[in-house]
């Protein structure tokens, strides 16, 4: 029977490639085309309706990389075509197609009126035909295309070769055409034979899943074994019916009571940047958008879901009447908006506040413009997902998660598909995670079965969602995606699918599994650990960003308050979203073409300017007209003199000793010994750290025999994916930098030592300037780097004398406790992972604090030796270089900062970590101020002070309990205030996020926070 039924299938599959697919058109006709090549960007429709055209032949060569198309097709539909039974006219386009949907060619078709038809790709060539209601008129056809000629830059990677490739910089893709024009013509589509293509491809999909044994598989077999029978190849059109009446009892036969049940969402995960530009998405955003819309209106039942606010911005703004029929298909239900967020962001490293300003501007922009409440956040496929979001989702009154990645995972596997995920707070958050493995599902039947195979929760629940539709590239939904979700509604052997809402299924999957297990701490991704690191400029302009804007909002807040100073609410959104937009998953990450990149750099480079003016700005309100030096702290901690969130004079600061430096001559010769009364430190010949002594204990913070500050050179080869993975062989190839071209000491005007160490490994120059200042509790380390290695990842590792079973690392809003042994496979695979801006190693009574001010990526290891103890390792990991998909990623040069600070607790890392990112900033003036708000508990952390989004006047403060410790604070305005309540992050009362956090009386706040407890606060004045 076995060899039988390959035998039949077989059959199957040749009747179908040599005799139906052929006959799915009865006839063809060839429009005449006219062409019009756009000069350099993209045109809007009215630019493009105005060129002059010229004539354009099928088989033609078109599109230099990234270039743009503009064809007018015109033509009439043969009159004999014209209500021909169990038949249909469309236009079928092919513009040379070289690969899957949204990695090659796509295009846009418009009405000689200027509105949109619908898009084209592969997988969805069509375009129908509206027929003039007198067929005495002649029915005429005459639209335009817009053809995007974008370059399949990823058509290396789909093979695994991962190979460089010139194509990601419209600079250097050169000029050669990308495609052959192979065909637009309007057809006469043979209904039959399309709905019979769709029996068969659901049946032959769910039969290849099922198993020898079952009796169901023979069934279907022999079913489309008696369609062939009776299938005439000579006359297809005329026994299509016979063929599928051979189908229909085993189409109709239903599922069984406890075929696992599943919800099919419309979807088209839209990359808002990646192997293309920003400027491309919003064309795939508009050419997916006009297919959801076609198909809504050609199927009452279908939905389309999507996240990302900035995608509906882009619609609104370039193309305001599809945005217009999108806000008519949300208000009849088929449109649904999700994610609540501006992007579809990476949750590794955007700061706290940054990651809770993704879900105000998102949840803000739909409830605006559609009035709905997006409570099902949606992340399908960012690289991890921070322990720290399941309070931040909860406090911007979200109450869902979905995510599908983690299935990525290269060892272990999730244990729960439908699970509670709780942070680091505690806060937990009804969590989904579809078992189909794919956020692009087509609704194979191959899916359909893996869904129901891997299902976790067999048993105690039997319901998960299935996002399908071409997606990463856009394209969305189809009509043979929808005609197999049909046919799986009830099927025998299959499934239950239905089409519905993201909201009606976490509704039900809650209902009925509300008592599901609990999933504690990060979801860690076991790949793509190089995102932490790739692309240094776009991850440091995201960091120096996140603290200026923090800076114009607190300064402008302030100054608005105290000299009426016109807050700038409209200019500080403007750079909010563009900052949230430049934290999409492929951005920040670093895993984007070069173009994405360099367009990253020079936004990032706006935002720096912008922020700067409105902190200028205020400044100069706040201190007046004068010729003093006034230094003002943004930072959350009192430091050298300046109050938190204050300024003062320069002539108002105590007088600080100076460092000194010293050397010592040894058996390994000179050392250098910098030292300022709280630390001192010695330096080798090497520039390397050989001794790091905190005064006020005496303690040696330096394993023995074990320098630190040393620069080590890994080859940085991985299997795949070259800017997204470090592969654990990292280790196993290693250069220490340990020569030096040059090692020179010098004093700055501040009365700080510095130790610069120059060295110069292959073609690139390091320069290290070992800092230590009057009255630093840590030594500083400024690497200024210029950079041409390639495949190489440059690691900064420091030895500590602590035993240490496990590292703090700052996330949003907290940090997370991070293993240094190996003791399962789950920790074994946290071999490189992410901290903001601070890393703490510590043991009973003694700690350090490892700050930085734009790297992310670390590792922490113990290593212990039966004469000397437990050490620990802590790794920086500070520059890459990968081929893929930028070839040029990384080089050039490099600024960037590290501090040690001996003897420290996590609160002094965390003051650390503000002072390494927050400096003090000189400005001239003639007095200082005080602060706007006050806390008398450092553990309690202020985050973001800014007036109300509402325009009232009231003042919005952000803080957090910072220590992983329960709190008390009094938190007041300076200037008082009438009344304080506490919001979710939206800034509204009486929602979902907001939590109770004390006693709020007479414009007061005495709180009472759980261990990393997030609070809102909003005064008014």
């Amino acid at each position: 029977m076995h060899d039988h039924g390959d035998l039949l299938t077989q059959r199957l599959d040749r009747f179908v490639r040599d005799h139906l697919t052929p006959a799915l058109y009865r006839e063809r006709r060839p429009l005449t085309l006219l062409g019009w090549s756009v000069p350099d960007e993209p045109v809007p429709f009215e630019e493009a309706a105005a060129a002059t055209y010229q004539p354009v032949e099928i088989g033609s060569r078109w599109g230099r990389p990234w270039s743009t198309l503009w064809l007018r097709a015109q033509g009439t539909v043969p009159a004999e075509w014209r209500d021909v039974p169990g038949t249909r006219i469309e236009i079928d386009i092919d513009l040379g197609f070289t690969g899957g949907p949204g990695f090659n060619a796509e295009g846009l078709a418009w009405r000689t009126d200027g509105t949109i038809i619908k898009a084209i790709s592969p997988d969805n060539r069509w375009l129908p035909v509206d027929l003039s209601a007198s067929p005495a008129d002649g029915d005429k056809i005459d639209f335009y295309l817009e053809a995007a000629a974008n370059p399949d830059v990823g058509a290396t990677m789909s093979r695994g070769a991962f190979q460089p490739t010139l194509l990601g910089d419209k600079a250097t893709a050169g000029d050669d055409p990308q495609y052959e024009l192979r065909a637009v013509d309007v057809t006469l589509l043979d209904v039959g034979v399309y709905e019979l293509l769709r029996d068969i491809w659901s049946l032959r999909g769910l039969m290849g899943q099922l198993s020898a044994t079952d009796a169901r598989r023979y069934e279907i077999l022999h079913a489309l074994s008696r369609m062939v029978d009776v299938v005439d190849p000579t006359d297809v059109a005329g026994t299509t019916d016979a063929g599928r009446e051979q189908l229909a009892e085993v189409l109709a036969a239903p599922a069984a009571a406890s075929a696992h049940r599943m919800v099919a969402v419309g979807h088209a995960h839209i990359d808002s940047a990646w192997l293309w530009p920003l400027r491309e998405t919003v064309r795939k955003v508009a050419r997916t958008w006009s297919n959801v819309a076609d198909l809504a209106d050609r199927h009452s039942d279908f939905v389309f879901a999507c996240s990302s606010a900035q995608q509906y911005q882009w619609m609104k703004q370039h193309y305001p009447a599809l945005f217009e029929r999108i806000k008519g298909l949300v208000a009849r239900g088929q449109f649904a908006p999700v994610g609540g967020m501006w992007v579809e962001s990476d949750t590794n490293m955007p700061g706290g506040e940054a990651m809770a300003r993704q879900f105000v501007a998102g949840k803000q922009f739909f409830l605006d413009e559609f009035g709905v409440e997006t409570e099902e956040v949606w992340l399908p496929d960012s690289f991890g997902y921070s322990a720290a979001l399941p309070q931040i989702v909860a406090a911007s009154a979200s109450r869902w998660f979905l995510t599908q990645k983690i299935s990525w995972n290269q060892v272990n596997r999730m244990p729960h598909h439908t699970f509670w995920w709780e942070g680091i707070d505690g806060t937990r958050v009804f969590t989904h995670f579809p078992p189909a493995d794919t956020y692009n599902s087509i609704v194979s039947g191959e899916e359909l079965a893996r869904a129901s195979r891997q299902y976790a929760e067999k048993g105690a629940a039997n319901l998960s969602l299935l996002p399908y539709g071409h997606g990463d590239g856009g394209g969305g939904p189809t009509r043979e995606m929808i005609a197999a979700a049909h046919r799986t509604a009830d099927l025998d052997g299959s499934p239950r699918v239905e089409l519905s809402t993201p909201r009606d299924f976490f509704s039900r999957a809650e209902a009925e599994y509300g008592n599901a297990p609990v999933w504690r701490g990060e979801m860690y991704l076991e790949l793509h650990r190089g995102t932490l690191t790739s692309q240094l400029k776009t991850k440091q302009g995201n960091r120096r960003n996140e603290h200026l804007l923090r800076e114009a909002e607190l300064y402008a807040a302030t100054a608005a308050v105290r000299t009426g100073y016109d807050y700038p609410y409209q200019r500080l959104a403007e750079l909010w979203e563009l900052l949230l937009l430049h934290q999409f998953h492929d951005i920040l990450p670093g895993s984007s073409i070069a173009w994405v990149h360099h367009d990253a750099e020079r936004n990032h480079a706006a935002i720096t300017a912008g922020a700067t003016a409105i902190i200028e700005e205020a400044l100069a309100a706040l201190v007046g007209p004068g010729e003093g030096q006034i230094l003002v702290n943004a930072a959350p901690h009192g430091r050298d003199g300046v109050p938190a969130l204050g300024a003062v004079a320069r002539t108002d600061l105590p007088t600080v000793a100076p460092a000194t430096v010293s050397t010592i001559d040894g058996d390994t010769g000179s050392r250098i010994v910098l030292d300022n009364s709280i630390v001192r430190a010695v330096i080798d010949a090497h520039g390397q750290l050989v001794s790091l002594v905190e005064h006020a204990t005496g303690r040696e913070a330096l394993g023995p025999e074990q320098p630190s500050n040393v620069l080590r050179l890994h080859r940085d080869e991985p299997a795949n994916w070259d800017a997204w993975d470090i592969d654990e062989y990292y280790r196993r190839t290693v250069l220490e930098l340990d020569e030096v071209d040059s090692l020179t000491v010098s004093e700055t005007d501040g009365a700080a030592t510095v130790t610069t160490v120059r060295r110069t490994p292959a073609g690139s120059v390091i320069e290290q300037r070992i800092v230590l200042a009057p009255g630093a509790e840590a030594v500083r380390i400024e690497h200024d780097i210029d950079w041409h290695e390639q495949q190489k990842l440059l690691k900064l590792v420091f030895g500590f004398d602590v035993h240490a079973n496990e590292v703090a690392a700052e996330t949003q809003f907290g940090h997370l406790f991070r293993p240094t042994h190996t003791n399962t496979s789950w920790e074994e695979a946290k071999f490189e992972t992410c901290a903001h801006r601070f890393v703490w190693v510590g043991e009973p009574g003694f700690g350090v604090a490892v700050t930085n001010d734009s790297t992310y990526g670390f590792g922490a290891h113990r290593h212990t030796r039966a004469d000397r103890g437990t050490t620990t390792t802590v790794s920086l990991s500070l520059i890459r270089a990968p081929l893929y998909p930028d070839p040029d990623a990384d080089q050039g040069e490099h600024t960037l900062t590290v501090s040690v600070r001996p003897g420290a607790a996590i609160g002094d890392g965390v003051e650390e970590g503000y002072r390494t990112n927050l400096p003090l900033r000189s400005v001239q003036g003639g007095q200082g101020f005080t602060p706007l708000v006050t806390v008398d508990n450092p553990a309690v952390v202020v985050e973001s002070v800014k007036l109300a989004n509402d325009r009232s006047g009231d003042v919005v403060v952000r803080l957090y309990e910072s220590l992983g410790a329960r709190a008390s604070a009094r938190v007041q305005l300076g200037d008082g205030a009438s009344a304080v309540v506490a919001t979710d992050l939206l800034e509204r009362t009486g929602t979902y996020g907001v939590r109770d956090c004390g006693t709020l009386v007479d414009g007061v706040a005495d709180l009472r926070l759980r261990p990393f407890q997030l609070v809102t606060l909003r005064f008014t004045r």
